[in-house]
């Protein structure tokens, strides 16, 4: 799995639509799942994403999490984490899950996040049309990937 993390001040997503799912200060996830990914990943994931130390503290280095500080989460699937943009212009998603892999991946990490101690946790809908609008605090942006963790997952 691949997620983009992002520490934001404020961020939502409208999916098909609706009313805005909204969160204060906090993270966003980008949750990309391949096709060799298995729900055992999810939880090791979602502890790594709250718990990263991306927030200053008093001293306005990086050592605070959004679970240390009580702030919330929105995560988002997001199937093109996967694009292979190797040959030509147009990317090829083939190393991206299809349901109900993917499915079953996205619905996991989210309820492995969900007992992370967030604030909330806000989500888009799987395979939906959805406008995310966020305020990337630093900006801070970092990406995880399970597969550089090897065998050690």
């Amino acid at each position: 799995m691949r997620a983009v993390v992002q520490r934001v001040s404020s961020a939502s997503v409208v999916v098909n639509g609706g009313a805005p799912r909204t969160i204060g200060p906090g993270i966003v996830v980008l949750l990309g799942v391949c096709t060799t990914d298995t729900t055992s990943l999810c939880a090791k994931l979602a502890e790594k994403c709250a718990g990263l130390r991306i927030f200053d503290d008093a001293d306005g280095k990086l050592n605070l999490s959004a679970v240390d500080l009580g702030y919330s989460a929105l995560v988002v699937s997001n199937f093109t984490l996967y694009g292979d943009t190797k040959k030509g212009k147009r990317p090829s998603f083939t190393a991206a899950a299809k349901p109900p892999l993917s499915v079953n991946c996205y619905n996991e990490f989210v309820a492995q996040m969900q007992k992370q101690g967030l604030n909330q946790v806000q989500t888009g809908a799987f395979g939906a049309d959805m406008q995310i609008t966020l305020v990337n605090d630093g900006p801070v942006t970092l990406m995880l990937d399970t597969e550089e963790w090897g065998a050690a997952h």
